[in-house]
C-alpha cells in the first residue's frame, strides 16, 4: 500500500465529505445571511435619523455645484419668512419643485426641500400630488424654514403625501402643519389614492403602505367614493 495513488483512493471519501460538510456550513451561513436581509422592515414608522456630519456634507457639497450653476444667482422671492439672511430659491424640472434656502450672511446652504412626483398615481392626480423630502443642517432646525416651505406647496395648491418611514423632526413637522391643513391617512393602490380617513386604527397606521396626505389650497375628500377631489366638482 505504498503506492501514491492508492492512498489517493483511500482518502478520497474523507476529502470529499471535509468538501461538503464545509459546503453545507457555508451555504448554511449564506442562507441566513441572506434571510437577515430578507428580514421583514420594522413598521416603526418614525425611526429616520441622518447624522449631522452627513447633512452637513451634502449640503456643502451641493451649494458647491449651485454656485458653480449659476442657480444661486437667479434668486427667487416665492417663499417670505421673518428670518433674516435667508434667501429661498427655486427651480422646477419634468415637473419636480426644488426649494433650496441659503444662508446668504454665511455664505452656505441652510437645507433644502424637493416635491417629488410619484409614479404610483394617475395622469390627473400627478398633476398636482407631491412627495415632499427635505435635508436641513441642525443649525437650521425648528426654526420654521420646512414649515414655510410645505405651507407654500400647500398654497399652490399641491397635496402632500409622507414617505414611509419619517425622521422624528420630519414627523412633528407633520404634524404641526395638520393643525392648519386637513391631514388624512392614505394608500395608493391602482393608479389611484384612496382615502382611509383622519384616524385609523394603530395596526392600519402602522404599515408600510399606509401615507399620511396633506390636503393643499382647493381640495376636498369625496367621502361616498374615499377619493380626492378639487373642491367644487
Amino acid at each position: 500500500m505504498s503506492e501514491p495513488w492508492l492512498w489517493v483512493m483511500l482518502a478520497w471519501p474523507f476529502l470529499f465529505y471535509h468538501r461538503y460538510i464545509r459546503h453545507g456550513q457555508m451555504g448554511t451561513a449564506h442562507v441566513a445571511a441572506r434571510s437577515a436581509k430578507r428580514q421583514p422592515t420594522m413598521e416603526l414608522r418614525v425611526d429616520v435619523q441622518l447624522g449631522s456630519a452627513e447633512v452637513d456634507e451634502e449640503l456643502k457639497s451641493l451649494h458647491d455645484r449651485l454656485v458653480r450653476s449659476g442657480i444661486l444667482k437667479r434668486r427667487t422671492q416665492i417663499i417670505k419668512t421673518p428670518i433674516a439672511d435667508l434667501r429661498f430659491h427655486h427651480r422646477e424640472a419634468d415637473g419636480e419643485h426644488y426649494i433650496y434656502v441659503e444662508d446668504a450672511a454665511r455664505g452656505c446652504l441652510a437645507g433644502y426641500t424637493v416635491f417629488n412626483r410619484l409614479i404610483e398615481v394617475n395622469r390627473r392626480l400627478d398633476r398636482f400630488v407631491r412627495a415632499p423630502h427635505s435635508k436641513y443642517a441642525a443649525d437650521y432646525q425648528r426654526r420654521g424654514i420646512a414649515t414655510a416651505v410645505y405651507e407654500w406647496a400647500l398654497a399652490q395648491g399641491f397635496c402632500l403625501v409622507s414617505g414611509a418611514r419619517q425622521s422624528p423632526g420630519a414627523h412633528a413637522l407633520w404634524q404641526t402643519l395638520a393643525k392648519r391643513h386637513r391631514l388624512e391617512y392614505i394608500d395608493i393602490r391602482d393608479k389611484c389614492i384612496h382615502v382611509f380617513g383622519a384616524q385609523v386604527d394603530p395596526s392600519t397606521e402602522n404599515k408600510l403602505q399606509t401615507r399620511m396626505l396633506l390636503l393643499g389650497r382647493g381640495w376636498a375628500v369625496d367621502q361616498g367614493n374615499s377619493a380626492l377631489v378639487r373642491s367644487g366638482q
